[in-house]
This record gives structure tokens, C-alpha cells and sequence, in this order.
């Protein structure tokens, strides 16, 4: 049974993307993200900044798995707006990875990396940036657009200035940080949320309620955390480099927490 949500275009993406997000390239990503593909994963989720696209091609390529079959993300560096810097940079995406056409491309964040701002003095930018993302769209270079770390007040600016509405807003979500409001304007906007680092990057593991969860279900604390997000109509993205792991993070559609159970790991409004 194939597990899919269906974009505001009309696109499907697979429900669960594997991250590769601080996995260094070479052998540990090229590894990985074959891994990813033999357990099942048909969603793999890149970004120029991660320095791994190459690796993450050469394994799409390897897997033997037709292109078609598989949901590519990369994202455009939070350290490049505008137009045609945009336009440039995704051609270099698009070579690192060896691919014709990416399934989603985002803006990885709303203003540069380390910059003390609330991102409203770079939304001009974001839009030339999103200009030439819609013109790759139109082309057909790219089948889905998006963004990545935007608040609502980003997206609303966004959005009057656009002609295509973003579909994704990936952001980082987990039991113990849940963004309320972000999840609130992107549900009555059509947009679906992506949710990064469902683990909260291991530190979530030591959590008492989440182990006696696990046990409940015969399942690991990882597949409860994949499964929450899931149940709650979220895209999780979890990442591993341990092959089992990966496998496990998967395979999650053969059992369901029960509403109590969702609530007490944390209520979602």
C-alpha cells in the first residue's frame, strides 16, 4: 500500500522523507540514502547547504528504482536571494544531483543563517527568489515549490506576492516544540507542513512517556515519533545512518496510536 499526501497542484509526495541532513558526502550519504531506497523510502530530502547532493544522486542513479518513482527536495541556500542568483544556483543543484527536474524546491530559510533579524527586511528578495522558482515551475524543471522556516507573517507576504501559492513549508516540529500558529495558517492555506528533525536530533530519546508508548506497541520510540507526526497529517523527515534504523523509521503504516495516546504525547490543537 503506497502512503502519499497530494499537494495543492495536485502532486503527490510520499508520506514519510528520509533526511539527510548532517550526513557528511561520500560514502556515509551515498550509503544512506541507497539504504533509504532498498527499505522502501521513495522520498529523500536534500539541500544545497547539507554539501551532500552529489552523493545523494550518484545513489538515486544506483538504485536501479525508476526516476519517476522517486520524490526528490533540495533546497536553495538561505545564503542566496534573488532572481537570478536563484536561477543559477538551482542549475548547480540540479548538476550535483545528476537530474533532469527536482520534485520540490525550497527556500531554505527566510533570512541568511546566523543574521539577528526577524526575516521581514529580506522578503523582498524572497520574492525575486520565489519569481525565478515560479519560472522554473512553469518550465517544468520543477514539479512542486516551497519554503522552509517561514512564519505565517512571511508566508502571508509571500503569498500576496505570488502567482503560485507555496505548496510546503518545512519546519521544525516534534512533541516537545509544535508550532501552533504556523501549523494553523499553513492547514487553512493548503499548505502541507514537512516536519524536520521528528526526533528533535536524538535529544527526545530519554523521554519516560515515550519509552512506555513504545512498549505499549511493540515499537520503537523512533516509529512512535514517525507515527505521531504522520497521525497528525504532518511529512515527517527522519534521518539515520544505521541501516536498521532506517528500515524501522519507515515502517510505520501497520499500526496506529490511539487518540489518547497521540494526546499524551503531546496535544496538538
Amino acid at each position: 500500500m503506497k502512503h502519499y499526501y497530494t499537494l495543492n497542484n495536485g502532486v503527490k509526495i510520499p508520506a514519510i522523507g528520509f533526511g539527510t541532513w548532517q550526513i557528511p558526502d561520500g560514502p556515509e550519504a551515498y550509503n544512506a540514502t541507497l539504504a533509504a531506497l532498498k527499505a522502501g523510502y521513495r522520498h529523500i530530502d536534500t539541500a544545497m547547504v547539507y554539501g551532500n547532493e552529489k552523493s545523494v544522486g550518484r545513489a538515486i542513479k544506483d538504485s536501479g528504482i525508476n526516476r519517476e518513482e522517486i520524490f526528490v527536495t533540495t533546497k536553495l541556500s538561505a545564503m542566496i536571494k534573488g532572481y537570478d542568483e536563484a536561477l543559477a544556483e538551482f542549475e548547480k543543484s540540479l548538476a550535483n544531483l545528476g537530474l533532469d527536474y527536482i520534485d520540490l524546491y525550497l527556500i531554505h530559510n527566510v533570512k541568511p543563517w546566523g543574521v539577528e533579524s526577524d526575516g521581514y527586511e529580506y522578503m523582498d528578495a524572497n520574492i525575486a527568489s520565489w519569481k525565478a522558482f515560479e519560472k522554473l515551475y512553469e518550465e517544468g524543471k520543477l514539479r512542486s515549490i516551497g519554503v522552509s522556516n517561514f512564519l505565517p507573517g512571511h508566508l502571508e507576504i509571500l503569498i500576496e506576492n505570488a502567482k503560485i501559492k507555496p505548496m510546503v513549508n518545512q519546519i521544525r516540529l516534534h512533541p516537545e516544540h509544535i508550532p501552533t500558529e504556523n501549523i494553523r495558517f499553513c492547514r487553512k492555506n493548503d499548505i502541507l507542513i514537512e516536519a524536520y528533525s521528528p526526533f528533535a536530533t536524538g535529544k527526545i530519546f530519554g523521554g519516560k512517556k515515550y519509552a512506555e508508548i513504545a512498549e505499549k506497541y511493540g515499537k520503537t520510540v523512533a516509529q512512535v515519533l514517525v507515527r505521531w507526526s504522520y497521525q497528525n497529517g504532518f511529512l515527517p523527515l527522519p534521518k539515520s545512518v544505521n541501516e536498521q534504523r532506517i528500515k524501522e523509521n519507515h515502517d510505520i503504516f501497520d499500526f496506529e496510536l490511539s487518540q489518547e495516546d497521540m494526546d499524551y504525547i503531546s496535544k496538538i490543537e
